[in-house]
């Protein structure tokens, strides 16, 4: 009701989204509130005339209502400051040569369907092709409610052991791609940048992308100087719209970077030991000599890789969020460590 709110649309947007949201979450649990007392009401009555065919249906209808709210109180653990936010996600391949490149594109079309399935919407911002197969790097936002607190468990480095498709003799390999993870923190938090610390170079779009690819130079890469990061963004229609995309997740990257100085300096002062998140193998996924998907932190595992690649990830998105809740690491993934 503040007369300046609509004043700046983009955070006035951002307010009414957060509203809206927890209208939304308000409204859920009370709706619940409200069957779990029918159903109570109903129970009730049943023990004083009792009706096999009410009692049925009442047990049946109490197994969706004990679902939802397992879903809902899963939901209380992503309670970090930007867990709610949309989340930037990067993926690079590793070593293992074209192996490593076919595997992150894998990594890149999993995450995509584990997105679809979730209902979020998801834009390919960069897209950086393989010579022979498989792509170099992609970055894609993931818009939906508390998308980087389910994703963040995924950042780190992702092993794929397989008879290579791309070897004559068809032998093992073993090849990584790279997962970063970065929440849109644009609307919410001031990453001041200097103009003088950006270059800029544009050039042309490279594959499937419209019209407008390989006519201009649309496509963006923009290098922040002090840190050395450097973003691209070729996917929208003109510079300026790819210029404001490659600003935000320039912003998502110094973000990230500052925030595991702080984390970092405070495991530090507490003694404790701090492993590097680049080059550290977070999860494996073997097709060969048999089936298996393995997180090394937590444990968990599943020998249907296929329904993993395919983005049934959340199982281990849960057992990583339930053990960060705890604070307890898992016994077998302390002692494989």
């Amino acid at each position: 009701m503040q007369p300046d709110f609509w004043s700046d649309n983009r955070k006035a947007q951002a307010h009414m989204q957060q509203l809206n949201a927890l209208r939304e979450e308000v409204t859920t649990w009370e709706q619940l509130a409200t069957q779990l007392k029918d159903l109570q009401e109903l129970a009730l009555m049943l023990e004083e005339e009792p009706d096999d065919d009410m009692q049925a249906e009442v047990a049946q209808s109490i197994h969706p209502i004990e679902e939802q709210i397992e879903k809902l109180e899963f939901a209380l653990m992503l309670s970090g400051e930007h867990d709610e936010k949309n989340a930037i996600l990067s993926i690079h391949a590793g070593s293992g040569g074209v192996d490593a490149q076919d595997w992150a594109e894998m990594l890149l079309r999993m995450y995509l369907r584990w997105a679809d399935q979730h209902r979020f919407r998801t834009q390919i911002y960069d897209y950086s092709e393989g010579e022979e197969a498989g792509i170099k790097s992609a970055t894609v936002e993931i818009e939906g409610r508390f998308a980087y607190g389910y994703l963040r468990s995924e950042a780190g480095t992702h092993r794929l052991i397989r008879l290579s498709p791309f070897d004559a003799a068809h032998r093992r390999q073993t090849s990584f791609a790279k997962v970063e993870l970065m929440p849109d923190i644009e609307n919410t938090i001031e990453i001041s940048i200097r103009p003088e610390d950006i270059e800029v170079d544009t050039y042309r779009s490279t594959g499937a992308g419209g019209q407008h690819v390989n006519k201009t130079d649309s496509a963006v890469r923009m290098r922040h100087v002090p840190s050395g990061i450097v973003v691209t963004c070729q996917n929208e229609r003109s510079q300026l719209q790819n210029r404001e995309v490659a600003l935000k997740i320039l912003k998502a990257r110094l973000f990230e970077l500052e925030q595991k100085k702080h984390d970092e300096e405070a495991a530090r002062l507490k003694g404790e030991h701090v492993q590097a998140d680049f080059g550290t193998q977070i999860r494996s996924v073997i097709v060969h000599p048999y089936n298996i998907a393995k997180d090394h932190r937590t444990n968990h595992e599943t020998s249907d890789t296929t329904a993993y690649l395919a983005g049934n990830v959340d199982p281990f998105i849960h057992a990583y969020l339930q053990e960060q809740a705890s604070g307890v690491a898992s016994p077998a993934a302390v002692a494989e460590d």
